[in-house]
Order: structure tokens, then C-alpha cells, then sequence
């Protein structure tokens, strides 16, 4: 009788747990720049559904490989890049947020791109062009093979993310102002939400108030406690001189900006959402002194997560 009433409570506590999970995060690259195959991008889908937005695409093919070694998929690469992945997001025009799309677009299935209009624009006259490449999207240079469709998508503007139960909203940032970096809050069916960060660096720095905007919007999420978890860049240590950044944040810089964010959302804290930090730089000893700058100058006592490449993490 012992017996099963432990397995009874193991079951209900296993099943209370999963039910809390409403996100699957599966990070395929998670670097800024210097490792090509380890390169900004995140798989974002419901739990259990194999229906992904990737948040970026630095690096596509790598991290699928990744998470296949650690039986998060039992599929393969192929079938996760043509049937799993079902749109794209990028935040901006920089190759480390990208590449991997470009590189992968002759295997790649038919698919939405959701991005800011300048965005857009860097793709087809950039990128997806017959100097560069071969053009695989609707627009933009002959011919047009027509494999992506841009959706070019206005700031605040809510649209459903194609194949998926999902919703957004893309909000601008500053990425060495006055040029242009975005954000994307991703919704669930319950209103429950995972706001992710492209390359941004704090407004005072680049005299904006591009972060102020995004964290007004996001704060009814956090009083409602619906918000799950941040995806933000921090690509340099506190030694770099603030001139130097180049439109990215700090340990430092990042704790003032969560802070913002706390103030302007009226709570006491901002306990129940993972902080995932992304964009760490390569170089020396420096992803070291991030994560240890980051952990213990941590006067919000966030919860962080650092990701690793093709290993699932649950929301």
C-alpha cells in the first residue's frame, strides 16, 4: 500500500511539474561571433510539439547535430531543418545571426521570415542576392525562387507565427544608434510568453530609450507573472570601456537595464523568470569573467542560465 501511494505522489509530482513546463528552448548556437559553428540561434516551440520558430539562425546545422548527440531529437537534421523548424526570426542584419540560414536555405523547406522592414531590406540586398548567393526568397533579385516569404512586420505589431499555435510582437533596440537590432516577445495559446533579445546595447549608452519602450511592454507579462523567461546578450566583461562596446551590454550594463525593467514593471523582484544570457564573445578569458562578473555581482539574485549548444532547456 506504501508502495503505491509513493508511486501515486511521484506521478502527481512528475505530472504538476511537466504541466508548469509550457516551453521548449533548444539553443543551437550560443556564441557572438569568432565560432562559426556556434553561432546565435534558438529553437522557441510549445512543450512537447515539434514545431519550432528559431529565434535567429547564426547557426542551424551544427547545433541540430548537437542535439541529436544528446537524444534530444531522434530524427535527422534534415527532417529537424525542413519539418521542425517552421519560420525564421531574425533580429538584424549581422552574419552571426544569420549565416546559418543563408548556408542552409538550398536543403531548407518552404518558410516565413519575420523581421523589422530594414531587416528585410539587408536580406534582399544583401544577402539574397545573385552576387552573394542565389535568391531564395519572394522578393528582390531575378529569379526569385520563392522558398522564404518575408513578412515584414512593423514595431508592436502582433501577428501569429506560421504552422504554430504561436503569437508575437517585434520591438525595436538600438545596435549602435542609430542603426537597428529587434526583439520578440513570443506568446503561447494560455498568454504565457519568452521575450527574446538581438544584439542591443543599454540606452545610456546609445542615448535611445529603445529598452525603456520594450520593458513598458513587457511588464503587464511580468505583473501577470506570464512571463517565463528573458533571452539577453551580454557580449563583453565590465573591463571593456563603454565606447567600445559597439552597441552590446556588460554584466554591469545589464544589471542596470534589469533593473530598469524591474521598477517599471511595479514588482518586488523578478523571481520567476529565467534570465538566459546569450552573445558571450569569444576571446581569452573573457566568457569566463562574464559568467563569473555575472554571478556574482547579482544584486536582483536572478535566476541565470547560461546555455549550451543542443542541450533543451524547459520553460
Amino acid at each position: 500500500m506504501l508502495k503505491g501511494k509513493k508511486w501515486l505522489f511521484g506521478f502527481l509530482l512528475t505530472s504538476i511539474s511537466m504541466s508548469a513546463q509550457s516551453f521548449d528552448l533548444l539553443p543551437l548556437g550560443v556564441h557572438g561571433g569568432g565560432e562559426e559553428n556556434n553561432l546565435s540561434a534558438y529553437l522557441l516551440g510549445e512543450t512537447g510539439k515539434k514545431e519550432y520558430i528559431s529565434l535567429d539562425a547564426g547557426t542551424l546545422r551544427a547545433g541540430i547535430d548537437k542535439a541529436i548527440e544528446n537524444n534530444v531529437f531522434q530524427v535527422s537534421n534534415e527532417e529537424v531543418l525542413r519539418k521542425y523548424i517552421k519560420a525564421y526570426f531574425i533580429s538584424h542584419g549581422h552574419l552571426d545571426h544569420l549565416s546559418g540560414m543563408i548556408i542552409n536555405s538550398p536543403e531548407d523547406s518552404a518558410k516565413h521570415i519575420y523581421a523589422l522592414p530594414s531587416t528585410i531590406e539587408v536580406l534582399k540586398n544583401r544577402y539574397f542576392t545573385n552576387d552573394a548567393w542565389i535568391n531564395f526568397a519572394n522578393e528582390g533579385d531575378l529569379p526569385q525562387l520563392g522558398k522564404y516569404t518575408y513578412q515584414s512586420i512593423s514595431g508592436n505589431q502582433e501577428f501569429s507565427i506560421e504552422n504554430t499555435n504561436l503569437k508575437a510582437k517585434i520591438f525595436e533596440l538600438s545596435h549602435v544608434n542609430p542603426y537597428k537590432s529587434s526583439a520578440i516577445l513570443v506568446s503561447n495559446p494560455k498568454q504565457e510568453a519568452v521575450l527574446y533579445l538581438g544584439d542591443t546595447g543599454a540606452d545610456r549608452v546609445e542615448k535611445s530609450q529603445h529598452l525603456q519602450n520594450l520593458w513598458a511592454a513587457v511588464a503587464p507579462w511580468i505583473q501577470q507573472k506570464k512571463l517565463k523567461a528573458i533571452l539577453i546578450e551580454v557580449s563583453f566583461d565590465n573591463s571593456r570601456d563603454e565606447k567600445a562596446l559597439f552597441g552590446h551590454l556588460t554584466p554591469k550594463l545589464l544589471n542596470e537595464e534589469l533593473l530598469k525593467l524591474q521598477q517599471i514593471s511595479k514588482v518586488k523582484d523578478l523571481s520567476g523568470i529565467k534570465i538566459i544570457i546569450t552573445h558571450l564573445k569569444p576571446g581569452g578569458k573573457q566568457i569566463e569573467n562574464i559568467k563569473n562578473q555575472l554571478l556574482q555581482q547579482n544584486p536582483l539574485k536572478l535566476e541565470l542560465i547560461f546555455p549550451e549548444q543542443g542541450k533543451k532547456i524547459s520553460l
